[in-house]
């Protein structure tokens, strides 16, 4: 895996290429005019680790270079990263005044192994230390005055110990459409990186499914259904499109940040349940019971739109097959190749009426499209 080179002048001519990759690789679907929204060309992400190296009394961050030779074995190769463009300009702001604190404490570096940061566009930072030894009362003492003096929130981890000195998650806050949400991001959970990327995300998705389309199709709006909505991204910005959503997630601090952020943007017609796609799938036909469906209360929904955000792996085949049968899908993927394996069932009896690229990891292949379906 190469480390993303960050080069401004390139951008609009590697997105210009990707771009023309995706519509070479959808061409077979009939999708209408993709719709491309580009990233802020550098200090994009908003979290980010470095593994610490210890080189007699200097460390630094690093990352890999992973390669394979030509017998297909794998080599691995430090690079000391002294800043990271890639990243916010929080973090880029804190690394090399974190290095340098980190350099003149005995107590704080002693087998130091890895750093992650977690930031906010407001400028919140969550730091993360983790070591290969037990942490005792010295280090929190010192960790606490590095919090007061770097004005940061430090975790420390180690083996069998989790050490949280001001709280496990920033607060995000995203204005979207004239409105601000705010979410709360808990260390070590799956957030979207590229908060700029997940801004035009939302509008999209707001945009897509907003009641005017619906009736514009000569469709009832209906309830919303969403598969994998991990801290509630997308369900707070969507509920006030529907009149009722029910949304899933199967990690349970996912799930706790989604119900926190459901009362922190004053959302009343929303409900999170923690199960996977799959068990909501079976509760859905009928073939699935217990306390956490009957509480979903499934009868009283009129469920016409279905928002899935699968992991890399895309759909299931029996995911698939429920995801068609609501009238309208709304899929965000990451994986070009899962969500082209998807489009072929999908396409089967729905058509694409939206299509678009999110660019959420400038200058790798990698990239976030939002497909929009209705049945045929």
């Amino acid at each position: 895996m190469a480390i993303a080179v960050v080069d401004p002048s390139q951008y609009e001519q590697q997105l210009a290429e990707k771009a023309e990759q995706t519509r070479a690789r959808f061409a077979a679907f009939d999708a209408p005019e993709l719709e491309v929204f580009p990233s802020p060309p550098s200090h994009y992400r908003m979290r980010c680790e470095f593994r610490i190296w210890h080189e007699d009394d200097d460390l630094y961050y690093a990352m890999f270079e992973v390669e394979f030779d030509d017998e297909g074995n794998k080599k691995k190769t430090v690079v000391r990263m002294d800043d990271f463009p890639v990243a916010s300009q929080r973090i880029n702001e804190l690394m090399p005044l974190l290095r340098e604190r980190l350099k003149a404490s005995p107590v704080l570096r002693e087998r130091l192994f890895q750093c992650e940061f977690l930031t906010t566009l407001s400028g919140e930072a969550l730091v993360t230390l983790i070591y290969h030894r037990k942490l005792g009362e010295d280090w929190e003492a010192e960790a606490r005055a590095l919090e007061e003096e770097l004005d940061i929130m430090i975790i420390g981890r180690s083996r069998k110990q989790h050490i949280v000195l001001t709280r496990d998650h920033v607060f995000e806050r995203l204005e979207v459409d004239g409105r601000e949400y705010v979410y709360q991001q808990v260390e070590n959970s799956f957030t979207q990186p590229n908060a700029e990327i997940c801004r035009s995300m939302l509008s999209w998705a707001r945009d897509v499914t907003h009641p005017d389309k619906a009736q514009a199709e000569g469709r009832e709006q209906g309830d919303l259904v969403e598969l994998y909505c991990g801290n509630g991204n997308f369900t707070i910005a969507l509920a006030e499109n529907f009149r009722r959503v029910l949304a899933t997630e199967i990690s349970r601090t996912s799930v706790a940040s989604a119900q926190v952020n459901l009362a922190a943007n004053s959302i009343d017609n929303a409900q999170v349940a923690r199960m996977s796609a799959e068990d909501f799938s079976l509760a859905l036909a009928g073939e699935k019971a217990g306390r956490r469906v009957a509480e979903m209360d499934l009868d009283n929904h009129d469920f016409r739109t279905v928002l899935v955000d699968p992991p890399r792996a895309g759909l299931d085949a029996d995911s698939c097959e429920q995801t068609a049968r609501y009238e309208r899908i709304v899929y965000i993927s990451c994986n070009p190749q899962t969500l082209i394996d998807n489009l072929e069932v999908l396409c089967r009896t729905h058509r694409i009426e939206r299509f678009a690229l999110f660019d959420q990891f400038p200058y790798t292949d990698h990239l976030e499209c939002g497909v929009y379906l209705v049945r045929r």
